[in-house]
């Protein structure tokens, strides 16, 4: 971000180490990136973020399933790597962590997202960054906690599965459904934000830095557990119901003759107006349906009852029907057009990105910042590693100020 005319961003002079790769390291630093922090991203030389190699990609020819030029970019990394410097530092040679600890002197924050053990095994760990600089800020983001036996390794949907998200998915009769998001790749991330900024705060109160663990398990089922699946069982509800919420009758998605919607008439008022909508206004007054509980009881017929109307007409004639009485309904959409949602776009939780050397070969939409401020903005700076090291220069010798005899002596040794 370069126009002045804007308030600052709230993590402004604050600095970010970023050890992180793939998805849920990279979504972290994306968000103190996008609240003002300059992050800095450090990639191995002899390879970089695996997320470089995910395709499809963008360059010059537009978007591609195979990358077809040097300077193509996968579209994660064009995603993932906004607003962030680049840098190349191979953490298995001799001097990295001499750098690593001159990093840590400038920086407030460092975030890792290595499976257990491995950071400290490599010589970057908390206790070589708090040495360092006692105020650190150190966030380690993995799969089952930073104290778990070493090398348990976590993807998105192991975690899914593991959580009993996944279980949870899907229509009772059939397999479990992986959920079409990387749901515990992303909230992982925003659960050691959060701890990032409480960690902060407390800095202030006390001076010093500390260790901030997150475990993709445990984010995923703290959110798995709002639900009592004990107390749901004894009444003998599924924990896997499908398209629609049974207990909250009627809840959920409905099928037309085109397509889907959500509809939500769980109180008195909105299951009347469901009912009118429907052209059916006596189902009010039948006792399978006329109370709450007796919705939830009748559950299934009642669902099958709203379906067999729904299917009859069009998504447009049933959210104008239902929209005429106040229930709330909602077309079910392709992500594509959700992103280019005009309200979205209008608060800048949609964004568009491009290639920077190639901004006109393809129109593509990104996550924003999903928070508004009121006296304060947001948004990335336009930096971006477009190869491994391309800051090198700038953080090295602008930041460390090394000179170019050392940096030549780094290279040499296979260090950046």
């Amino acid at each position: 971000m370069t126009d002045t005319s804007t308030p600052p961003r709230p993590l402004e002079g604050l600095r970010v180490i970023d050890l992180t790769r793939a998805l849920a390291g990279p979504y972290a630093t994306l968000l103190l990136a996008g609240l003002g922090a300059e992050v800095i991203k450090i990639e191995d030389p002899r390879g970089g973020d695996l997320a470089r190699e995910n395709s499809p990609y963008v360059g010059r020819d537009g978007v591609s399933i195979e990358r077809m030029h040097d300077d193509d970019v996968s579209i994660s990394h064009l995603s993932r790597a906004r607003g962030k410097k680049g840098v190349s530092l191979n953490f298995k040679a001799p001097g990295a962590q001499t750098v690593f600890a001159d990093l840590c002197r400038t920086a407030d924050i460092v975030v890792e997202n290595f499976t257990a053990g491995t950071a400290d095994r490599l010589g970057i760990g908390y206790a070589v960054a708090r040495e360092a600089n006692p105020g650190i800020i150190y966030c380690s983001l993995s799969g089952f906690g930073a104290d778990a036996p070493e090398g348990g390794k976590a993807m998105d949907v192991i975690i899914q599965a593991l959580s009993g998200a996944m279980y949870t998915s899907g229509a009772p009769d059939a397999p479990p459904v992986r959920m079409g998001i990387p749901i515990a790749d992303m909230l992982a991330p925003v659960f050691a934000v959060i701890g990032i900024l409480a960690a902060l705060e407390q800095r202030h109160r006390s001076g010093v830095g500390q260790h901030v663990d997150v475990s993709m398990l445990g984010a995923l089922t703290s959110f798995v557990a709002i639900e009592n699946w004990s107390a749901l069982a004894a009444a003998g509800m599924p924990a896997r119901t499908g398209l629609t919420v049974q207990r909250l009758s009627p809840f959920g998605v409905f099928e037309c003759a085109d397509g889907y919607v959500a509809i939500v008439a769980v109180h008195e008022k909105l299951a009347q107006g469901l009912f009118r909508a429907m052209r059916q206004p006596d189902l009010a007054a039948d006792p399978r349906f006329a109370t709450r509980d007796s919705r939830v009881a009748n559950a299934p017929v009642l669902e099958a009852a709203i379906t067999a109307w729904s299917r009859t007409l069009a998504v447009d004639e049933v959210v104008a029907r239902l929209e005429a009485e106040g229930v709330p309904v909602a077309p079910v959409r392709h992500p594509e057009e959700a992103l280019s949602d005009p309200r979205v776009m209008g608060r800048g939780e949609t964004m568009p990105i491009a290639h920077p050397r190639y901004p006109h070969q393809s129109e593509l939409r990104t996550a924003g910042i999903p928070i508004r401020f009121s006296a304060a903005s947001t948004g990335f700076d336009a930096t971006l590693p477009i190869g491994i090291g391309d800051h090198n220069r700038d953080v090295f010798r602008d930041l460390l100020g090394y000179d170019e005899e050392r940096l030549r002596a780094l290279g040499d040794a296979g260090v950046i």
